[in-house]
Parts: structure tokens; sequence; C-alpha cells
């Protein structure tokens, strides 16, 4: 490619626009299934200095791994929030999907289809476990109250469904259950997982150990606004939707131990990139903290505490495309868009990965 880096450089006074995320993909580039080994998909690599693009495997990603840097992933787990149900009077089918549990056996949920859903409709997922319909929310979404005789998880494990993203064109199967989870999840919160972790197995992160770089945890529960599409030209003016995230004062150390060494701390995914940014000061330094983020990153933006980043191939338009495009460089990011389609490279959750440094 031309590395020609005025060719990239993204003029900081250009107020960039919703069309200017839009790129073409062919729907057989959106991968449906996941690969069989999780570290032998494909991956791209942006350097951010030369502007020069390299094609490798997952599994190599030790070459680009130094001793020293830090590696930051989501350890949010990923659980079954999408069930399928009855309304107890007339046996219609109702799809509900678990967002957010606002307090004990109360929780945000959308419904399908909505226009059917009333307040006081009771809906039957089994014998053991059903739900109310209490209150709207102000998304168009319900509120419901559970009633299940026995753990309110377990049963869940039992009924509940993997909630696969809207771009995965099947319905869920057994192993997706395990596919779409990183193998470090710990924390049950999620309803989409945090994708770009989908590439690590134990074996790699063990020899990412022996590297000597450090490996720390952030917590973020992926919400359903994820997927949210953006609906402004002004990119500006859309709001993100709230998750709940955590970071921990051991990781926070290690995160401002490894920084003040002068080594790099890489991102394992957007969502690591959000915690992150959302709890360092001006100078970079990390905090511990707990609470909810709405932080919403797009060019330009100054990245205080993150070197580098490891993510998928995102939708068009998507907020997760335009952190990425902020990190790497807008024209350059889309430039490397424009490749990945061009070489058949595999896009989404499911998909491939793209690491920027």
């Amino acid at each position: 490619m031309d590395s020609n880096k005025s060719f990239f450089d993204d003029d900081n006074s250009i107020k960039l626009k919703l069309a200017d995320f839009e790129y073409n993909l062919p729907e057989k580039l959106v991968a449906q299934y996941p690969l069989e080994e999780r570290d032998q998909c494909r991956m791209m690599v942006l350097n951010r200095s030369s502007h020069e693009i390299a094609h490798r495997k997952f599994d190599e990603i030790l070459e680009h791994l130094k001793p020293g840097d830090c590696l930051v992933v989501n350890d949010t787990s990923v659980f079954p929030a999408r069930l399928m149900g009855m309304k107890d009077k007339t046996g219609a089918k109702v799809e509900v999907f678990l967002l957010r549990n606002l307090e004990n056996g109360i929780w945000e949920v959308m419904v399908k289809p909505a226009r059917k859903v009333r307040l006081g409709n009771k809906i039957v997922f089994n014998d053991r476990f059903s739900c109310d319909i209490i209150d709207n929310t102000v998304s168009g979404g319900r509120i419901i109250e559970v009633h299940c005789d026995g753990d309110f998880f377990e049963i869940l494990e039992e009924v509940g469904q993997t909630p696969l993203p809207p771009y995965i064109k099947r319905d869920p199967e057994p192993n997706d259950r395990e596919y779409y989870q990183t193998v470090y999840a710990s924390k049950r919160g999620a309803v989409a997982a945090p994708t770009a972790g989908l590439h690590f197995t134990k074996e790699l992160l063990e020899k990412v150990k022996e590297k000597g770089v450090k490996i720390v945890t952030v917590t973020l529960h992926v919400g359903l606004g994820t997927f949210k599409p953006v609906q402004v030209d002004d990119i500006s003016r859309h709001q993100m939707h709230s998750e709940f995230y955590e970071i921990t004062k051991e990781t926070a150390r290690v995160i401002n131990d490894t920084r003040d060494d002068g080594n790099r701390v890489v991102a394992v995914g957007t969502t690591s990139v959000r915690v992150l940014e959302t709890v360092a000061d001006r100078s970079g330094f990390v905090r511990q903290g707990t609470g909810w983020t709405d932080r919403f990153i797009f060019p330009p933006h100054q990245f205080r505490a993150v070197d580098g980043l490891i993510t998928n191939f995102h939708l068009p338009q998507s907020t997760l495309l335009m952190l990425t495009s902020a990190f790497g460089g807008h024209e350059f990011v889309m430039h490397a868009y424009k490749q990945a389609v061009k070489e058949k490279y595999r896009f989404y959750s499911y998909g491939d990965a793209m690491l920027i440094l």
C-alpha cells in the first residue's frame, strides 16, 4: 500500500458526519459461525506511525507484544438473555430480551411483538418461570417483574438462549454458549460479548504471560445499546446507553506502573477502551472506580490511557467503528476496511481481528 503518511493525515478541523463512516460490505462477508480454533482467525495489523498494513493470523499477536506491555481485557460474561414465552391468556408467542437488572426481580427488557405486549400482561416461559409487565420504558421497552420457583439464573440457564447479534441470521445453537463467550469471562451481566476477546485461547494467554506481558481485567457489562444505530448526521449529538463498569485498585496500579515504565497499554476491545478513557485523567493516570458510563468516543479524540487496540471489524456507521477510527485515524481505518473487504476478511462478532499499534 501507499505508506505516504500525508495521505492519511486526518485534519482535526474537519467535522466528520455520519456518512463518513459508511462502507460497502457484501453480505457474504458477515460471519455467521465462529471458527473452531479461536486463535486461527486472520488479523489485520495497522501501524499508526508508518501507515503500513500487514495480514497475519491472530496467534501471531505474540510477535507484536513486548515484554512489559499490559493487556487489558473485559471479563464480563454473557448470560442467556433471550427468552421465548407466551401470554398466559391467549397463548400468543412473545420474545423477551433481558437488558438490565434494575433491582431484585425487576428487569428492563425489550419485547417482540411490542405492539401486542401491554401493561398487566403475564408472560409464561415454563411452569417455574413467568413475568408480569409492570411498566413501559422511554426507549420503547418494558419493565417486568420476574416470578420463578428456584434460583433465577439457574432457571435462566435452562430456558434462555444465547443473545446473538441481529446480523447473525440464524437461531442460537448449543455451541454458541461456549463460542460467544471469552475464555476469561467471569462476571455475569452482558447481553453481548466483548468480541475482540473471543480470539484468545487459554493457551495463547499463557504464552502472552510467558513473554512478560501483564494481563489485567476491567468489567463493562455490554448492553443492547452497543447495536443502537447512530441516527443523527452530527455524530456528536448521539447519546450512548449507560453501561455498568468496574476497574479495581490493582488493575489501575498495574496500568499506571506500565505507563510510568514507558511501556504500552493494549486494550482488548472497544469496551476496555471505554472503561479506561472513562476513569483516566488528563495525564493518563487511571483510577479505580465503579459506576455507569455513557462515554462516546469519536474523532477527534485524544486518548489518555491506551497505546494499542485489538478489535473486530464493525458495522458501518456504528459507534464501535467511530471509536476505532478515532484511535487509528479516520482515513487510515476506512482505507483498511476497504482492504479488508477486498481481501475477504470475515466481519463482525464472529469475524476476524484488527490490531492497531
